[in-house]
């Protein structure tokens, strides 16, 4: 229950979800203390621990090694994957799923109000649900809508919930006007039906294959009309993603700059964690729309300006192994919703990534290690579970597992 609560937490306060973190973390250290779980991690946090371990690298180096030691210790919430991996094994991987939606449900209608009837309707002031940035807010429903799109093309028993709340979370994500958050989505649902086309083809399914031409229009349908009656503010925030002149645009191109300059004289360990926005000045172009910035906007060249290349290679080892641990969890059945859930998540951090440090907020960060963990621990505990399924009176004879 502890860690239902720290889920939930997520997208609903930092510092409720930072307290539970700790007492699950607490419980997770005394069962495997007491032997009752055994130590066991996933494929991919080998990479992960390694991509900490430069971090701390990188804080030695750093010009103010205190500071740079402060902002590391995010590299602590890595340990959510041990914790979710060892505890939330075979069917409770699904109920953990169940509740990222459903909160997300809830978050996203929070957010229709703010805009509706708490004037939270621009740019100055914008939706951000019950956390305390819209980017985060706007961050955390890309990857619900990860959970939805996946369960909707995946798990034909739990449509219906996924169904009744998608379009709430694309409304609410649209009222955001978080262009990175709507590349990324785009990117993860697109993910999603291009997996789904994989599958059906695989299958033979030739019914499957003739409805797709069908959903697929239906769907452009229904983007289209819902772009035709946005607000205005809302499309031209859209045209503005394409607009060169715009303020915005012309400051992350200047970053760019900023970043590879300080990797040119940062290769190996970066100018340390919290340093970008200390040094940004030193770096800043003349054209620079604002005097500095505490990231770089983009999280590759934001872990390699901070950390340096090695630290970058990390994280891409890192993407790489997750995303091969959930294409093969993907063409497992009882697996498949959560691993094409944890696929599209990853897809849309790395494409709304390319415009925003989301691997970076504490937030964001936590619930996509969650994601992309679950489909591991699902399967941890499935054939047991089937087993206990098809023999009667397995279940109630079987010990109780934490």
């Amino acid at each position: 229950m502890v860690l239902v609560g720290f889920v939930a937490a997520l997208q609903v306060s930092i510092a409720a979800a930072s307290i539970l973190l700790t007492l699950v973390l607490a419980l997770w250290a005394a069962l495997t203390a007491g032997g009752r779980l055994r130590p066991a991690v996933p494929a991919f946090f080998v990479p992960l621990a390694a991509y900490a371990a430069w971090t701390l690298v990188s804080v030695a180096g750093s010009a103010r090694p205190i500071d740079s030691l402060v902002d590391a210790k995010e590299v602590l919430l890595f340990l959510v994957v041990p914790v979710v991996y060892g505890i939330a094994r075979g069917r409770r991987a699904g109920t953990l799923a169940t509740v990222v939606l459903s909160v997300g449900a809830a978050t996203a209608v929070i957010g229709i109000v703010q805009y509706a009837i708490l004037e939270y309707d621009h740019l100055g002031r914008r939706p951000l649900g019950s956390m305390g940035h819209y980017m985060t807010y706007s961050g955390l429903l890309m990857l619900v809508l990860a959970v939805a799109g996946a369960r909707l093309l995946f798990a034909p028993r739990d449509r219906v919930w996924a169904a009744l709340v998608t379009p709430a979370l694309c409304v609410a994500l649209a009222l955001t006007f978080t262009r990175s958050a709507w590349v990324g989505a785009s990117v993860g649902v697109s993910l999603l039906c291009l997996l789904r086309v994989s599958q059906v083809v695989a299958q033979r399914d030739v019914r499957g294959l003739a409805r797709t031409p069908v959903v697929a229009a239906a769907v452009f349908a229904l983007a289209a009309l819902g772009f035709s009656v946005a607000p205005t503010a809302i499309t031209d925030r859209v045209y503005s993603t394409f607009d060169l002149q715009d303020p915005t645009n012309r400051d992350r191109l200047a970053m760019v700059r900023v970043g590879a300059g300080m990797v040119r004289d940062h290769p190996l360990t970066g100018v340390g964690p919290e340093m970008v926005e200390v040094l940004y000045r030193d770096y800043r172009p003349e054209d620079a729309v604002n005097a500095t910035n505490p990231h770089l906007h983009n999280v590759p060249l934001q872990i390699a300006a901070e950390r340096g290349l090695p630290a970058l290679a990390l994280w891409g080892w890192f993407v790489v192994a997750v995303v091969v641990g959930l294409a093969r969890r993907f063409r497992q059945p009882d697996t498949r919703p959560l691993a094409a859930a944890g696929l599209a998540a990853v897809a849309a951090m790395l494409a709304a990534g390319m415009f925003e440090y989301n691997f970076g907020d504490s937030e964001f960060l936590m619930l996509l290690l969650v994601l992309v963990t679950l489909p591991a621990s699902a399967e941890r505990n499935l054939p047991a579970e089937r087993e206990a399924a098809a023999t009667p009176g397995a279940a109630a004879a079987a010990p109780t597992r934490v």
